[in-house]
């Protein structure tokens, strides 16, 4: 892909675009509990079809297992390639403020602050160098991105 002469390469995502990667990425947490609980009705089945009945977590169970899925699957991504699904279906990459991967810390308290603070996105769309709350405290950036490597970054 080549670049326009009058926008800079890896210049700042935007709320809009953040937002919608959000969305997919939200998607995508919710489908891997999801096929994680059929998996576990499923077990159920097998082993007593008679007693069979659908598991019936409670709420914090639940709540737990959701945040925990969404914590551990946006660190995975963002220390592996920058990219979570919704970030390559937007073309962003989140890396480090001189541009590289985050590592493994980094990550997770990204991670951790992005789902317990998901209202931290917001600063984004009145910050002129279009950075979150956790962007601005992790010293992190989203930036578009189209590259399918990451073994060049953004210097």
């Amino acid at each position: 892909m080549t670049e326009h002469l009058d926008q800079p390469p890896h210049r700042p995502a935007g709320i809009i675009t953040r937002a919608i990667a959000a969305v997919i990425d939200l998607g995508v947490v919710l489908t891997i509990i999801g096929v994680t609980y059929l998996g576990l009705a499923l077990v159920r089945l097998l082993y007593s079809p008679q007693n069979f009945r659908f598991p019936e977590p409670a709420f914090l169970a639940s709540a737990t297992v959701t945040l925990t899925v969404s914590v551990v699957y946006l660190t995975g991504c963002w220390v592996t390639t920058g990219r979570t699904v919704g970030a390559v279906a937007m073309g962003l990459r989140v890396v480090t403020a001189k541009g590289r991967l985050l590592r493994l810390p980094r990550a997770a308290v990204r991670a951790v602050l992005c789902v317990l603070f998901a209202v931290g996105l917001l600063w984004a769309a009145v910050d002129p160098r279009r950075r979150s709350l956790q962007d601005i405290v992790l010293r992190t950036r989203v930036v578009y991105d189209w590259r399918k490597e990451s073994s060049e970054l953004i210097g």
